[in-house]
């Protein structure tokens, strides 16, 4: 592997990989960071994967990669790539990864924190125990396989045609919580199996429900659009598509390993597989991406209801006094047009680790947000800040309408592990205010915040670059772990 040239400063937090820092790149690397996270994305060699990225036949533009980068599956995580359809493009399952579908979703309540905080404990109770959680595990909403076939078709309207929340909440969620495009026939029964019985579930590893207080409003406007407002408290809920997304993309990537030998398509890593966009193949692929998209959006929305519900018991709240400020997903690829050499394209753009950031007035954008861009929630990680942004105009041109989607890590779990212990890490939060529900001490340990990047500073970088502007700082309060 030759490396001809090194990363090179081309603006502000914007560092490109040329053209032949590894063979056969169409394009070249871009990433978003300042000095130090660009050091962390060299350590782990995730830089080498966004070279790799832009090989990918069709490519348009450059690779991307957000500040929270780090090492992933083909394509780092935070990494962003366009494919020109009409021109061959390509879509690869690793540029979307294992938790299709994987989001966040922010409720808003109608309490101050200074009205609550007595009774936070009882309220991590009751969450902790309507919250089903952890590896495996079975959901609040179980479905039969017909059931099954209505949630990988319909998302988040499956939901409330089972009474689980009202039409604002498929209105406040990205693509009105259902993904047009979903095939529940190219999803298979063992994917289906697996998931069939984890609809409403947090799951293990960085999946969370989180009480917040709105610490800080940066952007008034925006937050009013929001209802957001300081002292307020919130909650976060960070989950995907739990067994269903795992196989479903571990199925089709055992098909585009064989396909692309065949068709002759040569990547420097096989877990880049990929296939043009308008190959039948590709197009079952994305028929159950878009599935396990609908599943992740629904189980996000059945987790809001037993918040609503954990909130109901403690705080004697109606369930829409927990209402829903946005739900976006940030494991994705879709289908978005944008003008490229002074033409109009249908691009197929990955997103892994990374979030769609509209910016105002775009025509997706429910009626209440037109103003001030689409909502972008990054969470930080277990007893950090929380963010929410919003989408910038000029981050069309700049990444593709995307920004980052969390702290990113910056260690193994197993090295976290060695770090501290999970009882003294729930010590050390509990000290600083921080309740965390009863859980694994070994999955508390993995997820501990010194395992993450600087929050702070990744959110500084996208609004730098100028992708995303920061609306509101959220801390947390009390904390559910997968």
């Amino acid at each position: 592997m030759s490396r001809s040239t090194h990363p090179r400063k081309v603006g502000e937090f914007r560092w490109e990989i040329p053209i032949g820092f590894v063979g056969g790149m169409r394009v070249p690397g871009l990433v978003f960071a300042s000095n130090t996270l660009l050091n962390k994305a060299a350590e782990d060699h995730s830089i080498e994967q966004v070279a790799n990225v832009a090989t990918l036949p069709g490519i348009v533009g450059a690779s991307y990669a957000m500040p929270d980068i780090h090492r992933g599956y083909g394509f780092p995580i935070g990494g962003v790539a366009a494919t020109d359809v009409a021109s061959g493009g390509a879509i690869s399952p690793g540029g979307v990864g294992f938790d299709i579908g994987c989001g966040v979703r922010l409720l808003r309540s109608q309490l101050p924190w200074n009205d609550i905080r007595t009774r936070l404990p009882d309220l991590v109770t009751s969450l902790g125990r309507m919250v089903p959680r952890g590896v495996g595990g079975k959901g609040k909403l179980q479905c039969s396989p017909q059931e099954m076939d209505r949630v990988l078709e319909e998302g988040v309207a499956f939901t409330l045609s089972r009474g689980v929340g009202w039409e604002e909440d498929a209105e406040m969620t990205e693509d009105s919580g259902t993904l047009a495009g979903a095939r529940s026939e190219y999803v298979s029964d063992r994917a289906k199996e697996r998931g069939g019985g984890q609809l409403g579930s947090l799951g293990a590893g960085n999946h969370f429900l989180e009480v917040q207080v709105v610490e800080r409003i940066l952007d008034a406007p925006s937050a009013e659009a929001m209802s957001l407002w300081e002292g307020q408290v919130c909650v976060m809920i960070h989950s995907g598509s739990r067994g269903v997304g795992h196989q479903a993309c571990t199925d089709h990537i055992k098909v585009f390993d064989r396909a692309m030998g065949e068709l002759g398509i040569e990547v420097p890593d096989r877990q880049l597989a990929c296939l043009p966009v308008d190959h039948d193949l590709a197009q079952r692929y994305l028929g159950a991406m878009d599935a396990a998209g609908n599943f992740a959006r629904a189980n996000r929305q059945v987790l809001a209801d037993a918040a609503r519900a954990a909130f109901g018991e403690v705080l004697g709240t109606g369930p829409r006094d927990l209402g829903t400020v946005y739900d976006i997903s940030h494991n994705l690829a879709k289908i978005e047009s944008y003008e490229v050499g002074g033409a109009t394209r249908d691009l197929c753009v990955h997103r892994k680790g990374a979030t769609r950031a509209f910016g105002p007035n775009h025509p997706e954008l429910p009626d209440r947000y037109a103003q001030c861009g689409q909502p972008v929630m990054v969470p930080g990680s277990m007893g950090t800040a929380s963010y929410v942004l919003t989408g910038l105009e000029a981050a069309r041109t700049r990444s593709f309408s995307s920004t980052c989607h969390g702290a990113g890590r910056l260690m193994s779990r197993t090295r976290a592990r060695k770090v501290m212990d999970g009882h003294t890490l729930r010590e050390q939060l509990s000290s600083r205010g921080i309740l965390v529900a009863g859980s694994s001490s070994k999955l508390l340990s993995e997820e501990a915040p010194y395992a993450y990047k600087d929050v702070s500073e990744v959110v500084e970088v996208c609004e730098g670059a100028g992708l995303t502007k920061t609306v509101a700082r959220l801390r947390p309060v009390g904390v559910v772990k997968g």
